[in-house]
């Protein structure tokens, strides 16, 4: 069976995927997926410089794009010799692997894919591979699989220290640490906060209030910031928040519910690990919280609760999805009212 990386919830080792691509040269097909994109296309363009030392060409290179696979078209590439290289290069992109009717027939072109020739499947965020069908069983048995994931924050952090100098700018960490946090962790998303960033900041050093001037703040970061609100007891802030994420209609309240029911669990177990001295480490270890930025502002704001009033947010929050997905009831109001009643104090675990 091809090896595979970053499968499931793994970390993918990027540098080690590409020093081994280099070292024993490319396999003869490949599975490109995952949430980080930026990384899953320059691990594409450097598996095409290795296999097309000169460039695309109508002879060695031959793109089919999705969302449906023309099996014969597949067959007719493979068997097409290279001109004037060592390798021919098939690219598929985009294809609905989950849709495929004859997951056998792609087996068996795998299967039989000649030396001169690379397959290699570039999946986007939204043709994720369900692992329980045919079709996807049968790439990944014949294929090398890598799920390009979010790197570390140690990862990212360095990374961002290298785009800014090659902005002329140096960072302070805590600005890099909230960057990463308010603008998320994707690599794609966070190149254009970069330029913005960097090219607002006065001075030679960006700090953290370059960032928080002009930075996007991804959804997730934004209820992060109302949550804390409320621990400060600041209520008519933390409803502004609440009214400029419902004025944006791309905000789907469900989604809102979601991340809101997911930050007061964290809460929770933030405000767990202070009763029981545990601190950040725990949350770091034990409940998936990716950083120790991110786990010492969630202990902050946790000393705004206590247990039993977290327990009751968690409670209200599975309430309110209930009712959006089981009622007729209009949903940013129904999210608008949970965030009242937290802030209102309905949250004393007696009610």
């Amino acid at each position: 069976m091809a090896k595979k990386y970053g499968k499931n919830d793994e970390k993918l080792n990027y540098i080690a995927a590409v020093r081994e691509l280099k070292q024993q040269g490319p396999a003869r097909s490949y599975l490109l997926w995952g949430p980080e994109d930026y990384l899953r296309e320059q691990y594409l363009a450097e598996l095409k410089r290795i296999c097309l030392p000169e460039g695309e060409d109508s002879f060695s290179y031959h793109r089919m794009d999705g969302p449906e696979l023309d099996m014969d078209s597949l067959r007719q590439a493979m068997d097409s010799l290279p001109f004037m290289t060592e390798r021919s290069f098939i690219e598929l992109r985009d294809i609905d692997i989950n849709r495929l009717k004859d997951g056998e027939a792609l087996e068996k072109l795998l299967r039989d894919v000649p030396d001169y020739c690379v397959v290699v499947f570039v999946l986007g965020a939204k043709y994720e591979p369900d692992g329980r069908l045919k079709s996807v069983k049968a790439l990944r048995q014949n294929a090398k699989e890598l799920k390009f994931t979010n790197q570390s924050q140690g990862q990212l952090t360095d990374w961002l220290v290298r785009r800014f100098a090659a902005a002329g700018k140096g960072i302070e960490l805590d600005a890099a640490q909230r960057l990463i946090f308010i603008s998320g962790e994707l690599m794609s998303g966070l190149i254009p906060e970069i330029e913005k960033v960097a090219a607002y900041a006065k001075g030679d050093k960006v700090t953290a209030a370059d960032v928080e001037a002009v930075a996007n703040h991804v959804p997730e970061a934004v209820i992060f910031d109302m949550t804390e609100l409320i621990a400060q007891k600041k209520y008519n802030s933390a409803l502004a928040v609440l009214a400029e994420l419902l004025a944006d209609k791309n905000n789907e309240p469900i989604a809102m519910t979601a991340m809101l029911g997911m930050q007061m669990r964290r809460l929770y177990a933030a405000r767990l690990a202070i009763d029981k001295g545990l601190g950040a480490k725990f949350l770091m270890e034990d409940c998936a919280v990716k950083s120790d930025y991110a786990a010492r502002k969630l202990i902050n704001a946790a000393r705004g609760f206590t247990l039993p009033q977290l327990a009751k947010a968690v409670e209200l929050c599975a309430e309110t999805d209930y009712k959006m997905k089981s009622s007729s009831q209009n949903e940013r109001e129904l999210l608008k009212e949970a965030v009242l009643r937290i802030a209102a104090g309905e949250l004393n675990g007696e009610n």
